[in-house]
């Protein structure tokens, strides 16, 4: 989100549900669009997220959740409608807060951890090496979905998106 919001110009502020939003137009004459950046960890992500939602008047199939996923390769970015949680903390917590799966989102790959790295440790490290660079395209890549979701829907995002 602040990669996005740095090229759409905007600057996230602190908002009272706990998170840094920020208001703006996916372009000039565009869609509007709300980034927001909840506060603290993405496993209790879900009360910012409902506060957000009900502030701004977003039902949960117009909101957009962007996370970190162990079941795609380090890199990849794919886009979906509603599902599990795949044991993902912040995805139950944000579907249990809502009342509703039905979310958009925005998967970024991280790939799984090696050997029997626990899961939770493997997602906390920084990137090393190579991973910097591919993690970075990725959020690149990630930002130009988010705004092809917005403006031209799902199926046209996913069908630019997921051929990469």
């Amino acid at each position: 989100m602040r990669r996005l919001a740095g090229r759409l110009g905007v600057t996230l502020k602190a908002h009272k549900a706990k998170a840094n939003v920020a208001e703006t137009m996916t372009r000039p004459g565009g869609t509007r669009l709300v980034l927001a950046v909840c506060h603290g960890y993405m496993n209790r992500s879900g009360g910012p997220t409902q506060a957000l939602s009900a502030f701004f008047k977003v039902p949960p199939e117009r909101l957009l959740v962007v996370h970190d996923e162990l079941d795609l390769e380090l890199g990849q970015v794919r886009l979906k409608q509603g599902g599990g949680t795949a044991g993902h903390n912040g995805l139950r917590d944000v579907a249990e807060r809502l009342g509703s799966k039905d979310f958009l989102r925005v998967r970024i790959g991280i790939g799984r951890p090696p050997g029997r790295q626990p899961a939770r440790d493997y997602v906390l490290r920084r990137f090393r090496g190579e991973e910097v660079d591919v993690a970075a395209d990725a959020l690149e890549r990630a930002a130009d979905a988010i705004v092809d979701v917005v403006e031209d829907g799902l199926e046209t995002a996913q069908n630019r998106h997921h051929g990469r």
